[in-house]
């Protein structure tokens, strides 16, 4: 049984990544911060199904990934997006340093814009360092798959990032 002392080392390494990953899904700080302490609390409350097979880090991953696209799918997320377009008004929005760092980059704004299957394998392959062989499991996709929408995902970014050279287009 994990202490809590514990619980909030794994949350001092993680939290951070996590937060970041959530906030490439769901492009909303406030609903990316939710997702991950919502991670946290069903992590501690079922710790005793994670079994010490793999490594933390991607069982953390995977469960802020599913948590984030059930956040997508979610009435709260539809309703929002009725109103943020019904009632399209400036909105100050609290945003930390490390997330306001990201989105200065346009590289990273160009990803944000792709669709979800591209953006993610994207994310992975170049911000998180993965392979390709560990994507494809973390998705539970075939390596074929996360090779083509990656392949895509470079062909989305092209025409949007000509006039940078972000040298993985310029070796394409």
């Amino acid at each position: 049984m994990l202490q809590v002392k514990e619980l909030e080392e794994i949350m001092e390494l993680h939290t951070e990544r996590l937060i970041r990953l959530a906030y490439y899904y769901v492009k909303d700080l406030q609903s990316a911060e939710d997702i991950v302490q919502d991670v946290f609390i069903k992590f501690y409350d079922k710790q005793h199904n994670y079994e010490e097979r793999g490594e933390l880090k991607a069982y953390l991953s995977k469960l802020v990934i599913n948590k984030s696209k059930d956040y997508l799918r979610s009435w709260t997320y539809r309703k929002i997006q009725v109103q943020q377009k019904i009632f399209a008004k400036q909105v100050v929005i609290r945003r930390d340093m490390l997330v306001q760092q990201d989105e200065q980059s346009i590289i990273e704004k160009a990803i944000l814009a792709l669709p979800l299957k591209q953006r993610e394998v994207l994310i992975y392959f170049y911000f998180e360092e993965m392979p390709v062989v560990e994507i494809a499991q973390l998705l539970s996709i075939p390596e074929s798959t996360v090779k083509t929408r990656l392949r895509r995902g470079r062909e989305l970014l092209k025409p949007k990032l000509e006039h940078i050279e972000w040298e993985v287009l310029l070796h394409e």
